[in-house]
Parts: structure tokens; sequence; C-alpha cells
């Protein structure tokens, strides 16, 4: 069994070293930049727009909080849950992580991977609404299955590509969501109770079972409707908590921003004589964990914005803008400042100061700087609460795929085995899961991305006509869905 396991991990390596570190950061950055020149910079050209139409809207749009559609959410509702996925360890460990292994240079570079990934996000959701369709519940249903078999599959000699890759990334995103969604945010929930108030681990998975099975099987609308209430509230009192800090050591803020630029482009390592290793290294852990923390690419969150009642693809689009946004610039970064301000960590290196120390415990270490003790209790209870949304966004994700390839009705199935597996994960203790789930999280990026960059000249058409209608006045024929009856009906 032994033998087998390492012939497992060893596979698994190698497929894992060319998914993230061969083609990975390449092709995502590549899809990105694409994504920005097609639609013309976007988001930096109409940056006052997509904020008044996102979380300016929530004051003035009573439409972005509707949820009087009895089988389907609203915008504001696929926005939670999709951050509920997102925002989560990947902004805490993720980017103490990041700072400890590429030093404060990583940093920069998860800007500029968020600030390209927002293009992509933008693009993956307006394909999502565009080519979405409704199942026999009448519930929407959309992804990059959906524009993979229908948009790319509908170029010439290209409809059995489109099917395989559409059937390619529905497996790998079960599997996915199996691991990265479920398995290992439950290990993390039960090792944080167990080290703060010595909660047994079968006691753990018991009761997120329960949890978990009275959100996760009631479906969509109530996932969604934990997620509304949940994600803000978490997300606002770690915002709080990291903004006290900047607050307190303001005063390092220039030394602060000093070391994130002068590290990513390898200042500090052309004195040293090794520049091209660290620059290579700084880059590859700042995208790497931008990548992780935001999903921009994967094609995971636009299962559930798809799910939106919504009718203009780009409407949509531009709340996946604010995600990333919201996931990296705002929230990674404060989580950065946290940890280089407080002395925690090197300024200049991001070697970790004390000893004894887990690159995972170092926004805790720093909140504790100001907040004593209970400045790490306070991170260990919002870990958990990340994870927990996280399983919760995911299951939506698992749930999208497993009905595009065995059809509505057996989704219970699936929904009973991920319950099921959120038992497993606090028993776990082999590192081997999680690394298979860190590739198939990987694996999933490619139909999607080979999808999504096909399609940029659709994501244009689509984007030029909705600023015509919206920001020029012009009139012209709206494009809010590629089927016809869909398109009459919702674009009046």
């Amino acid at each position: 069994m032994e033998e087998f396991l390492a012939k497992v991990a060893e596979v698994n390596g190698v497929i894992y070293d060319f998914v993230w570190v061969k083609i990975g950061i390449v092709i995502l950055l590549g899809a990105g930049v694409i994504c920005t020149v097609f639609t013309k910079g976007f988001q930096f050209v109409y940056f006052k727009h997509w904020i008044k139409e996102t979380i300016g809207s929530l004051l003035t749009d009573k439409n972005v909080t509707d949820k009087s559609d009895k089988r389907n959410i609203s915008q504001f509702q696929a926005l939670c849950t999709a951050l509920s996925a997102t925002v989560g360890t990947g902004n805490i460990a993720g980017v103490a992580g990041a700072i400890a292994v590429g030093g404060p240079g990583a940093i920069f570079w998860m800007w500029i991977a968020a600030i390209l990934g927002m293009m992509t996000n933008f693009s993956e959701n307006v394909l999502g609404i565009f080519y979405r369709r409704k199942n026999i519940k009448g519930e929407w249903c959309g992804g990059a299955m959906y524009y993979l078999k229908d948009g790319l599959g509908a170029k010439k000699g290209c409809k059995w590509i489109g099917a395989i890759l559409a059937v390619l990334f529905c497996c790998f995103c079960i599997f996915a969501s199996f691991g990265i969604g479920n398995l290992s945010q439950m290990n993390s929930i039960a090792v944080n109770l167990n080290s703060a108030f010595g909660i047994p681990n079968w006691a753990t998975g018991i009761l997120f079972v329960i949890l978990s099975a009275l959100v996760i099987v009631g479906g969509i609308k109530r996932i969604a409707a934990v997620t509304e209430k949940l994600v803000p509230g978490m997300v606002l009192l770690y915002l709080i908590g990291t903004i006290a800090i900047f607050i307190v050591n303001i005063d390092m803020a220039g030394a602060v921003f000093s070391s994130i630029f002068r590290g990513a482009f390898g200042i500090e390592a052309v004195a040293g004589g090794f520049a091209g290793v660290a620059i290579k290294q700084v880059i590859t852990q700042g995208c790497k964990r931008g990548v992780f923390s935001n999903e921009a690419g994967l094609g995971s969150s636009v299962m559930v914005h798809s799910c939106s009642n919504v009718k203009e693809p780009v409407k949509q689009g531009m709340w996946g803008i604010f995600e990333v946004f919201v996931d990296t610039i705002i929230v990674c970064t404060l989580s950065a400042f946290a940890v280089l301000s407080s002395g925690v960590v090197n300024i200049e290196t991001g070697e970790i100061v004390a000893e004894g120390i887990a690159s995972s415990a170092l926004v805790g270490a720093a909140f504790e700087t100001l907040f004593g003790k209970i400045g790490s209790m306070f991170i260990a209870l919002a870990i958990l609460l990340f994870a927990y949304s996280t399983i919760l966004g995911w299951s939506v994700y698992g749930t999208k795929a497993w009905e595009y390839l065995f059809g509505t009705k057996s989704t219970i199935i699936y929904k009973v085995i991920f319950v099921a597996i959120v038992f497993v994960g606090p028993m776990l203790h082999s590192s081997l899961a999680w690394d298979i789930s860190d590739t198939f999280n990987g694996l999933m990026m490619i139909p999607n991305l080979i999808g999504v960059v096909v399609l940029c000249p659709v994501v244009y058409k689509i984007t030029r006509n909705y600023i015509d209608r919206h920001i020029k006045g012009k009139d012209v024929e709206p494009m809010v869905s590629v089927f016809k009856d869909i398109n009459d009906e919702y674009g009046k």
C-alpha cells in the first residue's frame, strides 16, 4: 500500500509541477492580458462605472438584492456565495506563506495577478450569463462547461473538442470540490478547534456534518441565504482588525510598501548576486497565491454567478471584477500590511523573526501584537468561519458540475457524498489528499481558459453592446443571451 501511495504521490507531483509551475502562471497571466486587451482595459477605463454598478448599487438599486425569485438568487447573493469560496484561508495563511517563501515582493505580483484576473473573472461571468440556460426546476445553470460546449463547440470543427473539454472541466471540478473545497477546509477547522478548545476531531466532524447537511441539501437558495449573512459580517470584522493594525502602525507604511516594490524586482537579490532565481521565486509565489486566493481563471465562481437573476451579462461581469478587487486588492493587502508592519517577520526579507511560529500562524501573531491573546483567538475563529463558508461555496460548484454530467434529479447523490466527506476531513493526516486536490484545482483552469481565450471576441461584442446602450446611450439591439428566446425575453 505504501508503494502504491508513493507512486500516486510521484505521478501527482509531475502533473502538479506541469500544471502550476510550468504552464499555470503563464497561461493565467496571459489570459488576463488577452481579456484586458480585448475589453480595452475595462477595469481601468470604467473603474468609476463598475464601482457604481456594484457596491454603489446596493443603496440605489433594489434589483441587486431582490430575492423575490423563488428559484434563483439575487446579484448580491451570487457575489456573497462566490466570495464565500474565495475569501478564506488563502487570504490569511496564503498571504503569510507567500511573504515567508517569496518575500514582501510577492505581494506586488499578487496585485498584478489580481488586476489581470479581474478581467478573466469578468469574461468568465459574461460568458456564463450569455450561455446559461434553465434546468427542469426553472433554475439558471451556467459555467465553463456551457460556454465550452455551446460557445467553443459552435466554432467550425470544434464541436467534439468543446464537448470533451466541458466534461473534463466538470470531472476536475467535482474532484476539486471534494478536496480543496471540503477535505482540506474541514481539516483546518478540526485542527483549529482541537488546538484552541480541545474538541476531538470526530466531534468536529459530526457537528459540521449536521451544519453542512442543513444548508447544502436545501440547495442554492438556502446556501445563498446563509452566505449572504455570513460573508459580509466575517469580512467586515476581519477588515476592522487589519485596519486597526494599519492605523496603529501607519508610520511603517513607507517602509512596508518600499520593501514590497524593492522585493518585487529583486533589488535586494541583485546585490546578493542571485537575482534570476530570486525574482522567479517572488513572481511565482505572488501570482500563485493570488490565484489561489481569488480563483480568477479557474472557472469556479462563474457557476454561482450564473445562478443570479440578473439579465445583463456585463452587470454580473462587473460583480466578478469587484469580487477579485475585494478578495485580493483589499483583504490580502491588509493581511500583508499586518504581517509586515507588526515585526513578526523581517520587513526586507520576509523571514520569520520569532522561533516556533509557522507561516500559517503569522497573521495570528500579528494580531497578537495589538490585541494580545484575543487576537490569535480571533484569527482562529476567522479561519473556522472562512473555511466553513468555503465548503458551502464549493458545494455549489460541485453540484452544478454533477448536474451537467448526470442531470438535475441526481444532484441529491452528490450532496449526500459531499456531506459525508465533511466527516472524513478531520480524520485525515496525510498531505497526499491536499496535494491531489490542488492538482485537480489547477486542472480546472486549462479547459476553462481555452474557452475564455477563444471566446474573447464574443466578450468584446457583449461588452461593447453594453457600453453603447448604457453608457453612450445608443439605441442598439441588446446582447444578453446566445439563445434567441431568452434574448427576446430578457433583452426588453
